[in-house]
């Protein structure tokens, strides 16, 4: 299926940091903790199949924009629980719209009862392959085939 990897590179190609208004690992990070409210910071780790440390360096480039917030978990003061901010969700709003004009821009050749198939049809094939309970070893046997986490890396 290279069809898929030339759409999406199609797709990251036209998604500078200038448009989205954030550089594109903050979007799908940002994304994720709004979708995961108060995810606890290992979450991220096992999500984005990333090395914890790596997380950590993203986690502060988040916070120092404003865009998160990390505290304790008061059931378990070792971890750190990740909120979205009301800045955070303003960016990532705006990113989201600057991503969808992308995104309408590689499908224009599709007509809406298209796309909305191709989007049902991605959802399911990507959620038939997402790792389980944070189980990242078989989805990163092979680097190039996590876009995800070498988005966000």
């Amino acid at each position: 299926m290279v069809l898929l990897t030339r759409l999406a590179k199609q797709v990251y190609r036209r998604s500078g940091d200038e448009l989205l208004g954030m550089q594109l690992r903050h979007l799908v990070a940002l994304s994720y903790v709004r979708d995961h409210d108060a995810c606890p910071q290992h979450e991220l780790a096992d999500a984005f199949c990333m090395d914890a440390n790596n997380v950590v360096l993203l986690l502060n480039e988040l916070e120092q924009l404003g865009y998160v917030t990390r505290l304790r978990d008061p059931g378990d003061r070792r971890r750190h629980l990740v909120q979205l901010t009301s800045a955070g969700a303003k960016a990532l709003r705006l990113a989201e719209r600057a991503q969808e004009a992308i995104e309408d821009d590689v499908l224009q050749a599709l007509d809406p009862e298209e796309r909305a198939t191709l989007w049902r049809l991605l959802t399911r094939a990507l959620r038939g392959v997402e790792p389980a309970d944070g189980d990242c070893a078989a989805a990163a046997a092979d680097p190039r085939d996590e876009p995800l986490a070498s988005v966000v890396k």
